[in-house]
């Protein structure tokens, strides 16, 4: 195996760190610059001359710009600049790897065997776009650099550097912990603040919203015992996989968007001038925020990793600051972050609205692509089921197992557990920062989010 291939994750976080550190101080402005980078590159990691391409096209995808063959640099940083967003695709395969593998221990042979990479002893492998699913998990079996992911974080370092600029960090439930054991989520708002960032919000307070929306939904579709719900509007892992390969399952499916979708569509209802980063574990979140119909309430989507790397090369040391903690979400939204965690909020709330309902809530979860795809196959075939709330997550553990997360996922999971906890407001139902919201928008009363036509509109997939 050579050495200048192997480890590339840790070599690639470089490349973006070198990015970040050139750009925010102004030391990358020109073509010119962009080659001096690519030339120091090679001479650190030793690449040969011939390289280069392999190179520049991992500095490119660094920026959130797409691998361009064996070009040379040119109007890359123009692009940089007026860059509203980033265009798909999000993985990416990087030419100029594979020849030098050895393929007798590369993990190209077991990437994405359920879906969509197909093996080729010479190529490497082939992503099949309409089928992949953007979990991100070749991209921690491969770490040859054959396969990489578009980092957004170049285009909003004006943004964020702009005085004039509003830009609201949204947080995924999953981020406790993810900085460091006695990290509280202050030290990480004041951190982000530091960045530029006008405030840091949790997404678990639009899982709140959402929690809600599904629990009156699975009040009102399921009325007998033949009848049942697909959950987890908010991993597009899950969903996109539902939809694209068993569309009368996906009849049953949530309406609803994902709770990152929906912190986008408020945040820009309230502040409409406002950009919104959504920071979590997933690269699947990166693929979500630029689908039809739901593209525009998110610009920027941001992992755990990429950001962990920004407060490194920044010398933004958290455990320095002080912490402004704020209680925005529940229990049930917080718990959003790992496996059952949907499941438990919208019982709490189902509960609460229909305490003697005939038909009970009884939930099932499934957490991985492979076990997903057996649920689905069985309700395809239609095998009678025993539950009829059907929570599925793309990841093992749910989000605290995502690609792009820090620590380890039991680890994860416990912090989760423990954060919400500590929150004062047990049920969504309980929670006044969301009626606080839907007041801004007009509303009266928490059950207007299923009448009212605009926040319907607001939280329903188009």
């Amino acid at each position: 195996m050579d050495k200048r291939f192997t480890n590339f994750n840790d070599k690639r976080m470089h490349i973006f760190s070198e990015l970040v550190s050139r750009y925010w101080s102004n030391e990358l402005n020109h073509t010119v610059d962009l080659d001096k980078l690519a030339a120091d590159i090679q001479q650190k990691y030793e690449f040969d001359k011939q390289d280069m391409h392999f190179i520049r096209n991992h500095i490119r995808v660094a920026m959130g710009l797409d691998p361009m063959g064996k070009g040379d640099f040119s109007d890359e940083m123009n692009k940089i600049i007026d860059m509203e967003t980033v265009s798909k695709p999000i993985i990416n395969k990087i030419a100029g790897a594979c020849q030098y593998c050895d393929q007798e221990s590369c993990g190209c042979r077991d990437i994405c065997k359920y879906e969509a990479a197909v093996y080729r002893k010479n190529e490497g492998p082939i992503i099949i776009k309409d089928k992949c699913l953007t979990c991100g998990e070749c991209l921690g079996d491969c770490d040859f650099g054959a396969l990489a992911d578009k980092i957004e974080f170049l285009p909003l370092v004006d943004l964020l550097k702009d005085k004039n600029s509003q830009v609201f960090a949204t947080v995924a439930p999953a981020i406790v912990g993810q900085f460091g054991e006695n990290i509280t989520m202050g030290q990480i708002r004041t951190a982000l603040k530091l960045l530029g960032f006008e405030d840091m919000i949790e997404v678990a307070l639009f899982a709140d919203i959402l929690t809600i929306k599904e629990a009156y939904e699975f009040n009102e579709l399921v009325t007998t015992e033949e009848d049942f719900f697909l959950t987890s509007c908010c991993c597009p892992v899950w969903f996109n996989l539902t939809k694209r390969n068993y569309p009368k399952i996906f009849e049953h499916m949530s309406p609803s968007i994902s709770p990152m979708i929906a912190s986008g569509q408020f945040l820009k209802k309230l502040y409409p001038d406002a950009k919104v980063v959504f920071i979590g574990p997933c690269v699947a979140k990166k693929s979500e925020a630029k689908e039809p119909g739901l593209a525009g309430a998110i610009d920027f989507v941001l992992t755990f990793r990429e950001l962990s790397e920004v407060f490194r090369t920044l010398d933004v040391n958290l455990s320095d600051l002080p912490g402004e903690d704020k209680d925005q979400a529940s229990f049930g939204g917080r718990v959003y972050a790992r496996t059952g965690g949907v499941s438990f909020a919208v019982k709490t709330v189902v509960n609460r609205i229909a305490p003697r309902r005939l038909v009970k809530l009884k939930a099932e979860k499934f957490d991985g692509v492979k076990s997903c795809k057996q649920i689905l196959d069985k309700l395809s075939a239609g095998e009678k089921i025993s539950f009829n709330f059907i929570e599925g997550m793309g990841c093992i553990g749910g989000c605290v197992g995502g690609p792009r997360t820090n620590i380890d996922r039991d680890k994860a999971k416990d912090h989760v557990n423990q954060f919400a906890e500590d929150s004062l407001i047990l049920t969504p139902f309980d929670n006044l920062n969301v009626m606080k919201i839907l007041k801004q928008l007009g509303l009266q009363d928490i059950e207007e989010i299923l009448t009212d036509n605009q926040v319907k509109e607001m939280l329903t997939r188009k």
